[in-house]
């Protein structure tokens, strides 16, 4: 994919967020890497909302440069901090969005925050959710980056105890589907959860089963984000 498709697909992706309500203020940061080795990639501006994002709005940076802070313009040091050291240490990662989605961050919150395979899209991350329990305070010193980083290792997906979320995956669209889906997860769960009622709980067996069912359905992150990208207004 071209560094202009890729703008145009990460500025998307900022915007549909918004539209989600899963942004926080000006704050919260997704990026996608622009070089093999991930260490060259797009961020967006400090504390621009995400509504406003477009393609040519969005920061170039190198994950190896340390006067990136030093800037005139330098990005949200949190997002520096958790997307800079992600892209160093885990180039599978090539896109990364990191968000307070109020679900998901509400199950962060719970002492067993564990996303437990009650149904078809809570088993999809069955076994591939690393999870945080150490939680750092806001995330703007290099140590906290390298231990983020090294939490979500060879995950693609990344619940942060008592903070948000970090899905990320080979394309923007890729991401953003797992995003949506955690959400989606994390809201039924906690749905389930507000009853009072014990969980049904699928057995291993079958979560895995079903985790690996969603594998043929991939293709569906492509489709669903072309059709959201569709809907989106076009910026003043």
């Amino acid at each position: 994919m071209s560094e202009a498709a890729l703008r145009e697909d990460l500025a998307a992706a900022f915007r549909l967020a918004a539209q989600f309500g899963w942004h926080e203020s000006v704050g919260n940061h997704f990026s996608a890497a622009t070089s093999d080795d991930g260490t060259r990639f797009l961020l967006n501006p400090r504390w621009r909302h995400f509504a406003s994002i477009a393609p040519d709005d969005l920061l170039l940076l190198d994950a190896n440069d340390p006067a990136v802070m030093d800037d005139p313009n330098p990005p949200d040091a949190s997002a520096w901090t958790i997307h800079g050291a992600i892209h160093r240490a885990c180039p599978a990662a090539k896109v990364v969005l990191h968000c307070h989605p109020p679900h998901a961050t509400a199950l962060a919150m719970l002492a067993d925050p564990a996303l437990k395979p009650t149904d078809n899209n809570t088993a999809r991350f069955f076994n591939r959710v690393a999870i945080d329990r150490h939680f750092g305070g806001i995330a703007d010193d290099a140590a906290e980056g390298v231990r983020l980083a090294g939490v979500l290792g060879r995950h693609k997906t990344m619940l942060m105890g008592n903070h948000g979320l970090t899905c990320t995956g080979e394309t923007v669209a890729e991401a953003f589907e797992d995003l949506y889906f955690f959400e989606r997860a994390a809201q039924t769960l906690l749905l389930a959860y507000a009853s009072g009622q014990p969980l049904a709980v699928l057995s291993d067996d079958l979560a895995e089963q079903t985790a690996q069912g969603w594998d043929a359905y991939r293709g569906m992150a492509a489709a669903h984000f072309s059709w959201l990208k569709s809907q989106l207004p076009v910026l003043p």
